[in-house]
C-alpha cells in the first residue's frame, strides 16, 4: 500500500469495507440458516417475530440498523446488535488484508477464508458445532486454491491437510485417553483440514499454538469465575480460526515465536519427560 497516498488509500479502503459489510450481511444469513438445515438463498430475509419479508433498503449493513434503532419496521421487534458487528467484523477483516496483501492474487482467497472463519467461529459459539457444510467444501476449495493462487503448493495444501486433521485428531484422542471425555469434537479436525488446505502444513503448529494460547488465556479466567467448573464447555473453533488470521496477518513475523516454541518444547521432552 505504500504506493499510495493517503487520499487514494482512504476511498479505496471505504470501498473494500463496504464490500466487505455486504458480505457480512449475507454471513449473517449462512450463521443463522445453515445450523437450522435452511437455505441460506430463499426465501428473503424476514423478520422471525411477525414473518414479513424485509425490503432492500430496510436492509442496508450497519446503515439499517442504526436507523431503525435495531428494530423490525413493521412490528418493533429488536434484531441483536450482533448483526452490524458481523459486519462491521468483516469489513474490517476485509480492509485489513487488503492492506497487508494490496493487489497481490492472494487478496481474495484470504477474504474467502476470513469470511468463511466469520461463520464457522459464531455458529460454533452458538451450537458448539462446525458444520461439514462449509469444512469439508472448503477443504477441496482450499487445495484447488493451491494451484490458482502462488501462496502455497500443492504439495504444501495437502501436508497441510493431512496434518492438520491428523495432528488435532491425535490430541483429541490422547486428551480423551488422559480424561476419559470428549474434549475436542471432530469439527475442529475438519477445521485445521481445511487451514491446512488454504495456508500449507507450515501454518499448523502456529495455528495450534495461538489457538492454544487464547484458549487458556480465556479458559482458565472463566473456569475460575464459574468456580472451576472443569466441565464448562468452551467451543475451540474460534481460537483456531483467529490463530489462523493472525498467522496470515503476521506470518512473517511469527518464525522467532515459533523456533523459540519448538526450541522450549524440545528441551522438555528431553530433560523433563
Amino acid at each position: 500500500m505504500s504506493v499510495l497516498s493517503l487520499g487514494q488509500a482512504l476511498p479505496l479502503f471505504l470501498m473494500i469495507f463496504v464490500l466487505g459489510a455486504v458480505i457480512g450481511s449475507f454471513l449473517n444469513v449462512c450463521i443463522y440458516r445453515i445450523p437450522e438445515g435452511l437455505s441460506v438463498v430463499r426465501p428473503r430475509s424476514r423478520c422471525p417475530q411477525c414473518g414479513t419479508a424485509i425490503r432492500w433498503y430496510h436492509n442496508l449493513p450497519i446503515l439499517s440498523w442504526i436507523l431503525l434503532k435495531g428494530q423490525c419496521v413493521y412490528c418493533g421487534t429488536g434484531f441483536s446488535v450482533r448483526y452490524p458487528l458481523v459486519e462491521a467484523l468483516n469489513g474490517f477483516l476485509f480492509v485489513l488484508f487488503f492492506y497487508r496483501f494490496a493487489f497481490h492474487p492472494v487478496t481474495p482467497v484470504i477474504w474467502l477464508l476470513s469470511a468463511t472463519l466469520v461463520v464457522i467461529s459464531f455458529i460454533d459459539l452458538d451450537h458448539q458445532i462446525i458444520p461439514d457444510v462449509i469444512s469439508l467444501p472448503g477443504i477441496v476449495v482450499g487445495f484447488a486454491c493451491s494451484f490458482l493462487v502462488p501462496w502455497v503448493t500443492w504439495q504444501e495444501s495437502l501436508t497441510g491437510i493431512l496434518l492438520g486433521g491428523g495432528s488435532l485428531m491425535l490430541i483429541a484422542l490422547g486428551y480423551e485417553c488422559v480424561t476419559k471425555k470428549e474434549g475436542m469434537g471432530f469439527g475442529d479436525v475438519k477445521l485445521l483440514a481445511m487451514l491446512g488446505a488454504f495456508l500449507g502444513w507450515p501454518a499448523i503448529f502456529p495455528i495450534i499454538f495461538i489457538g492454544s494460547v487464547l484458549g487458556t488465556c480465556v479458559g482458565v479466567p472463566l473456569m475460575l469465575f464459574n468456580k472451576a467448573d472443569s466441565k464448562l464447555a468452551l467451543p475451540f473453533g474460534p481460537f483456531l480460526s483467529v490463530g489462523a488470521l493472525c498467522h496470515v496477518f503476521f506470518v512473517d513475523k511469527l518464525d522467532p515465536l515459533m523456533r523459540w516454541y519448538v526450541e522450549v518444547l524440545a528441551y522438555f521432552l528431553q530433560n523433563i519427560w
